[in-house]
């Protein structure tokens, strides 16, 4: 897998946040380091493209461990997953108490962390998660470790894009691709479409709008995070599906119309490529890519191969009418 897709992110991104929800999970700097071995190991030839490498928070990750990783600058930041809130979340946390040394730490050496928003509590709908994590678990943890910096990954609703706009020093917020294009609707209205199912799960279309507000409006609190999640045909098509949408190979492509559609063309490079590094106090990528208009374009690719299986790329509906060119710059 990690052979098939990381051309497709390669080609039109200069380097990525990379998940550490793997299966073991990537915990220790000694795991980053092995991970970022196999990605550049994969890395296609000519390639210019860095892997900023994070590591799974758990009960029982060591505070020392993680400051080292990120005083040797192999890690990025360091990701929460509440235990069972999405994809290989199993080792995530339970009790917030008993990673407080570590999220101190983070705040002394000013190491963001990076989170799944979502409550797992059942008693929740899952249309809700997002906005009950905010007021159960990050606000508070927010309160208790004040010097905390804080992605919230993936906003899905309103709450949260008011929450990263109110939510004063230390806060952004990232938005993916397809919470820009599809709503519930997309989902389940006319037959079941797995391949729009994703954790968090896509909300009403009063939500979506509000994060496409966002997400054009200029505002450096706000980035792109893709969250494109590769997996086969065959793992999305079950009974009990897998979570996730591939949108690396037409990511930019869909965001070009997206803002176009919106009269913000000219804020899509601070969404893309400014807000973020500023944020992780990185300095701009030097090379450059080209959005062309080409209004033949269409969905292209559809399906990827990896192995005997199938990936199947994000569908936003509709055809596509830009593609990238690259241009590297100096």
């Amino acid at each position: 897998m990690l052979a098939a897709v990381l051309p497709f992110s390669a080609a039109h991104f200069g380097r990525a946040i990379v998940m550490p929800n793997l299966v073991p999970p990537v915990v220790t700097a000694a795991d980053a380091a092995a991970y970022r071995a196999r990605i550049m190991s994969a890395m296609p030839p000519g390639a210019d493209f860095q892997p900023l490498m994070t590591l799974y928070l758990t009960e029982s990750t060591d505070p020392a461990d993680v400051a080292a990783a990120a005083a040797s600058g192999l890690v990025t930041a360091v990701k929460l997953y509440p235990a069972g809130a999405t994809t290989n979340s199993a080792s995530g946390v339970r009790d917030m108490a008993r990673v407080l040394p570590v999220l101190e730490r983070m705040a002394e050496i000013g190491l963001p962390l990076c989170v799944h928003g979502e409550v797992t509590d059942p008693a929740v709908d899952i249309f809700d998660r997002e906005a009950v994590f905010l007021e159960r678990v990050l606000e508070p943890l927010r309160r208790r470790v004040p010097g905390l910096r804080v992605v919230l990954e993936h906003v899905t609703t309103r709450e949260g894009v008011a929450y990263v706009r109110e939510g004063g020093e230390g806060i952004a917020g990232t938005l993916t691709v397809h919470h820009l294009v599809i709503n519930r609707n997309h989902i389940l209205a006319g037959g079941i479409r797995p391949h729009y199912y994703c954790l968090p799960v896509a909300k009403r279309e009063t939500h979506r709008l509000a994060l496409r507000a966002a997400a054009v409006a200029g505002d450096p609190r706000f980035f792109l995070g893709t969250d494109s999640a590769p997996h086969t045909d065959a793992a999305k098509l079950m009974p009990c599906g897998c979570a996730g949408c591939f949108t690396a190979p037409n990511a930019m492509a869909i965001l070009a119309q997206v803002f176009e559609e919106e009269g913000a063309l000219d804020r899509l490079e601070a969404f893309t490529s400014l807000n973020g590094p500023a944020f992780y106090r990185l300095p701009p990528n030097e090379a450059r890519i080209r959005l062309v208009k080409d209004d033949a374009l269409g969905l292209l690719p559809s399906e990827i191969e990896v192995g005997a299986d199938t990936v199947t790329v994000f569908d936003p509906g509709f055809p596509l009418t830009w593609r990238v060119e690259e241009e590297p710059r100096p």
